[in-house]
Parts: structure tokens; C-alpha cells; sequence
């Protein structure tokens, strides 16, 4: 990419998502998380697993063409 801008080069960074929720939790187990296999004394064994992936419960709308305010809350 930074070849390209020093070219002068228009560079354009693509995030495709789905709208689908999948449950990520599906085929991994506890032991796969980084954090638990660090700690092992710190979970208990008889954990069940990985939560299951919860559907998002509110968005924000927003208004096409609107502007984002750039300023501090406070």
C-alpha cells in the first residue's frame, strides 16, 4: 500500500461483513481461548464453555450524508 500512495495512487481499505449473526462459539472449546490456557488455576474445570453469541440488541441509525460531530463530550 505504501508503494501505491507514493506513486500517488489512490489506496481504498475494504471491511465486508455479513448482516448473518453466527455463533463463533460453535466447535471451540474453553481451552482454545489464550486467556484460559494462561490462567488455568484462576477457571474452575467444570466451566460448560464458550457463551454462545447473543444478537445485537439496539443500533444507531444514522442519517445518510449527515456529518459526525468531532468534538470532545465535555
Amino acid at each position: 500500500a505504501q508503494e501505491y500512495l507514493s506513486k500517488g495512487c489512490d489506496v481504498f481499505l475494504a471491511n465486508v461483513t455479513t448482516k448473518e449473526a453466527k455463533d463463533k462459539s460453535e466447535g471451540r472449546r474453553l481451552e482454545d481461548v489464550p486467556i484460559v490456557r494462561d490462567f488455568p488455576k484462576v477457571f474452575p474445570e467444570d466451566l460448560p464453555g464458550i457463551p454462545p453469541a447473543l444478537p445485537v440488541e439496539f443500533q444507531i441509525d444514522l442519517v445518510p450524508g449527515d456529518v459526525h460531530v468531532a468534538q470532545t463530550p465535555y
